[in-house]
């Protein structure tokens, strides 16, 4: 915008709302993340299928999201490190196109080990990818609005449970599984060309060495910041890994009522999602962490106390159901931008340990709510969640005193 522009009520008007409109480089990073997302969720979609095709147990089909999600976990702390010095835009796109020919090749895979080293290749350019596109967000963000751009970034892994896997299971149903997988390469292809034409160089800040790219494993206010994200999406997890099961016997809802709340449980986790950034810009991170995880924990108290009126009526259950997604999905921007706070310089690689816990969580989620519902049953899951969620809180309360500022200090 030229600066040197008369400065008439005219001018003024236009200039703020260019302000508040959305560069095109944030949402072809909301794209990358939402292509990443809804290439992992696929495998629920279609897992019949393929584990028929391929002539393997369910269960062992499975465990392609397992592995998906442990090579993620581990991969992202390492090429944070190993890719801190180098451009940002060469290095998305080289592994989004490594991302999209994993998927496009599904069709010609006709053996399970062969579709197994596809998917951690995919896992791979994931672990590049996402927690670089946070990191350009947050650094590309004007102060101000660092909260709410990464919650539209995050945003992605939201709208891809509301809109990629619905989508990616009706192309499964017609196409097969392989077009499933076909549909998450050409997501990835898109986002390629989005991020390709539309991003900019972040810029780089002091250079570090490699000692103090490690030092976020040094710090002990991030490495709780760390667990507490962890304890945070396994609560989440160890009810929405089993939701079907608990609502079965909760309420007596069956696939199709089970498809309706999905979609409105996601539409209610975007909405949380979005009001969770700006809430951390406008009343500091540390503050709307707490917001976010006490309505979590309450949620799910409110859930357990449903469980004696079995079979509960739906219109006293959904409303729950919204606020828990709405919940879950408003403490990742913040607790993002809290974790950018205490890592200072080291921010990049902060974000990539981050999507690590997320991913470690997700895998503890689905252990401990399979060990609720196999010894206590599916009644146990909310208050499994809610003490999960009350960890998460106790940690996070407890990386305040090593926050810059103190107790209560924004972002």
């Amino acid at each position: 915008m030229n600066e040197n522009c008369t400065d008439t009520p005219a001018s003024t008007t236009t200039s703020r709302l260019l302000r508040r409109s959305l560069p095109g480089w944030l949402l072809a990073l909301t794209l990358t993340t939402f292509a990443f997302s809804t290439d992992d969720y696929l495998v629920a979609g279609v897992l019949p299928g393929l584990a028929d095709d391929l002539h393997v147990a369910e269960s062992t089909a499975g465990q392609l999201v397992t592995v998906f999600s442990l090579v993620f976990a581990l991969a992202a702390p390492v090429a944070a490190v190993v890719t801190a010095d180098w451009p940002r835009r060469p290095l998305f796109t080289a592994a989004l196109a490594v991302f999209t020919a994993a998927n496009l090749v599904m069709p010609f895979v006709t053996a399970f080990p062969l579709l197994m080293a596809l998917r951690v290749l995919a896992a791979l350019a994931a672990a590049v990818v996402v927690p670089g596109a946070l990191g350009a967000a947050a650094v590309l963000a004007p102060p101000e609005r660092q909260g709410r751009y990464l919650s539209i970034v995050l945003g992605g892994l939201t709208t891809a449970l509301l809109l990629g896997v619905p989508l990616g299971t009706w192309v499964g149903a017609v196409a097969g599984w392989q077009g499933a997988f076909v549909l998450g390469g050409l997501l990835g292809a898109a986002a390629l060309i989005a991020l390709y034409v539309t991003l900019p160089e972040p810029p780089r800040g002091e250079r570090l060495r490699l000692a103090d790219r490690l030092a976020p494993l040094t710090r002990p206010g991030l490495l709780v910041g760390l667990t507490a994200t962890a304890f945070a999406v396994l609560g989440n997890l160890a009810l929405l890994t089993y939701l079907a099961v608990y609502l079965r016997d909760l309420a007596g809802i069956g696939p199709t009522g089970l498809g309706v709340v999905f979609v409105l449980a996601g539409v209610a986790g975007l909405v949380g999602g979005q009001l969770g950034g700006p809430a951390a810009d406008r009343w500091g991170a540390e503050r709307a962490l707490l917001m976010g995880c006490v309505a979590f924990a309450v949620v799910m108290l409110g859930l357990a106390a449903c469980w004696p009126l079995r079979p509960a009526p739906l219109v006293l259950v959904m409303p729950l159901l919204l606020l828990w997604s709405a919940a879950a999905w408003w403490i990742p921007p913040a607790a993002s931008a809290r974790l950018l706070r205490l890592a200072g310089p080291a921010g990049q690689q902060a974000l990539a340990l981050n999507s690590s816990a997320v991913y470690l969580g997700v895998a503890g989620g689905g252990a401990a709510g399979g060990l609720l519902l196999g010894t206590l049953g599916s009644g146990a899951l909310p208050l499994g969640a809610a003490v999960a969620q009350g960890v998460a809180l106790a940690l996070f309360a407890l990386t305040s005193r090593w926050a810059p500022g103190g107790r209560g200090s924004r972002r």
